[in-house]
């Protein structure tokens, strides 16, 4: 408790958290603004037969803003997709490469590109909202006004409400603490929580829960919440040796340190690929009325064996393949040349990469095993213990991922200025700021 009182005495840090809490503040309202032209109850009926498809996907990413199609309702997502297109355009075009690897100019010449594409998609998924809006025919119709002045309004509003987003979460980045971007998806998981508890004591009020029964699920999802610390703090440690070095009259380098190599490396990426992809056929036979349509829906509805199955398998072979894209042990191996490093009994170079590449392919195999497991957890509470609520999968790592890295900002303005941090162990002497 001492730990967390002293994070009011430092100014600073006070004033960020401040803004952070009042930036996300306005986020959540503008969730409950509404775009115009939408019939709200027909609406609220369509979403309820629209689970398991990529709707309910972005909805859970989008807060909730999705399902009542306010003026957030696409999210930040245009923003992280408009980020891993550039980032897997940088391995196959050799001016974006050359960018990454100018610093700072060519990381804001980066943050630019990414701007407009993000322009750019929310205008395209604007629009194409605004089209599957119209084309909802059953029961009550959901756009009031249907023609080109709503497609052309919604797809404004939506593309605005966007980049409204992505300078807000700029601003959390640049004045308060933490990602701005993931803390935004981090707010929009997290206000379904208080529904998902209520949920819960219902179920326990009503008795189709034990009191044994959800004091066991607790503990349960206790350990799997430790489990996910650990597993998102554990690291592969690579001893590096820098040789000396003479430059002038000094003598450079000679000092050991290491290589840490991240079990989970890829993050929450290869879930929400492997998600994407498998929903879409379910979200396609939304659209398209036929047996064979409605059979492939079946079949690819989540929590079927078939489904977590290949779930498994294309989290498995993203993981890889994200991680191929994120890290390179050639240049890692380059750049520990360049300084004089090299890893003991590994001869610098081709040979060195190739060491690295076989460490980070061992540990890569452990960590897809460990996002599959918790992605396919919510399948087995659901289906086989009644748990009423979605616990595990994409958003439980988004926002155990999002919670360790602001605590670590947090942790590291707090021993700047001589406190106790709020995961290290003893207090630290010195002059206090």
């Amino acid at each position: 408790m001492a730990a967390f009182a002293n994070i009011f005495k430092i100014p600073e840090l006070k004033r960020r958290i401040l803004i952070t809490f009042l930036l996300l503040a306005v986020y959540r309202v503008g969730c409950y603004i509404p775009a115009p032209g939408i019939d709200r109850v027909a609406l609220a009926s369509f979403f309820e037969q629209t689970s398991g498809t990529l709707f309910g996907l972005f909805d859970m990413f989008a807060g909730g803003a999705l399902q009542r199609l306010s003026v957030f309702a696409l999210g930040i997502m245009p923003y992280i997709s408009a980020s891993i297109i550039l980032q897997l355009l940088t391995v196959v075009i050799p001016y974006l490469e050359r960018l990454q690897k100018e610093g700072e100019m060519g990381r804001r010449k980066i943050i630019q590109y990414t701007r407009y594409g993000t322009v750019i998609l929310s205008l395209i998924q604007g629009f194409g909202i605004a089209i599957w809006m119209e084309a909802q025919q059953g029961g009550a119709p959901v756009v009031l006004h249907p023609g080109w002045s709503f497609r052309l309004m919604t797809m404004i509003t939506l593309a605005a409400g966007t980049s409204f987003l992505m300078w807000l979460g700029e601003q959390i980045t640049e004045r308060g603490i933490g990602n701005g971007i993931s803390l935004i998806i981090f707010a929009g998981i997290v206000a379904g929580m208080p529904a998902a508890v209520g949920n819960t004591m219902r179920q326990l009020t009503i008795g189709e829960m034990g009191p044994i029964i959800m004091l066991g699920l607790l503990a349960f999802m206790i350990a799997v919440l430790a489990f996910i610390i650990f597993m998102e703090t554990s690291q592969r440690r690579i001893p590096v040796q820098y040789a000396k070095r003479i430059i002038g009259r000094r003598m450079y380098g000679g000092q050991s340190t290491h290589l840490p190599l991240k079990i989970n490396t890829a993050g929450v990426i290869p879930p929400i690929f492997a998600s994407s992809i498998l929903m879409f056929p379910a979200t396609i036979a939304n659209f398209v009325k036929h047996p064979w349509m409605d059979a492939i829906r079946g079949l690819f509805q989540p929590f079927t064996l078939v489904y977590n199955l290949l779930y498994v398998g294309f989290i498995i072979f993203f993981c890889y393949f994200y991680t191929a894209v994120v890290f390179n042990p050639v240049d890692v191996a380059e750049n520990m040349k360049k300084y004089g490093g090299f890893i003991p009994g590994i001869r610098p170079g081709r040979t060195t990469a190739d060491y690295i590449d076989r460490v980070l392919t061992r540990i890569t195999l452990g960590g897809a095993i460990y996002v599959a497991a918790v992605c396919v957890l919510p399948s087995i509470l659901i289906s086989r213990f009644n748990v009423q609520f979605y616990f595990g999968g994409t958003s439980l790592l988004i926002v155990v991922g999002v919670a360790l890295d602001t605590i670590q900002q947090i942790e590291s303005h707090m021993l700047t200025r001589h406190y106790e941090g709020l995961i290290s162990g003893g207090r630290i002497k010195g002059r206090r700021g």
